[in-house]
């Protein structure tokens, strides 16, 4: 086993250990409320993490309003699923241009 012939001493070792210190936390500012938050770590103040919800309590509230998201997508969708159904658009095109030749037939008519 290695042993030192020579005990080190007291101005070596603390000229090897300059570079040996502490460094400050580095701070960021939560998205969500803009308090100051330890850099990779959920906000203490509103539970989030990279913008989303870490905590069950808020997890659950945005749950709740992504199923009402969904569920106003899914009324929208079928409403306008029911209004293609009830007038397609090419019966419409021809309903007009049926409207229009009669109505050309009509001034022609009135012309003679």
């Amino acid at each position: 086993m290695a042993v030192p012939k020579k005990r080190t001493g007291h101005s070596a070792q603390g000229k090897r250990r300059s570079n040996w210190k502490a460094t400050k936390p580095t701070l960021t500012t939560c998205p969500n409320c803009g308090q100051a938050v330890l850099a990779h770590t959920v906000c203490t103040a509103c539970g989030t993490y990279k913008g989303k919800p870490v905590r069950l309590k808020d997890q659950a509230a945005a749950n709740e309003v992504k199923e009402e998201k969904k569920t106003k997508k899914s009324t929208k969708k079928a409403k306008a699923e029911e209004g293609l159904n009830e007038t397609p658009k090419a019966e419409v095109v021809e309903e007009t241009k049926v409207e229009e030749v009669k109505a050309e037939e009509a001034t022609e008519d009135k012309a003679e």
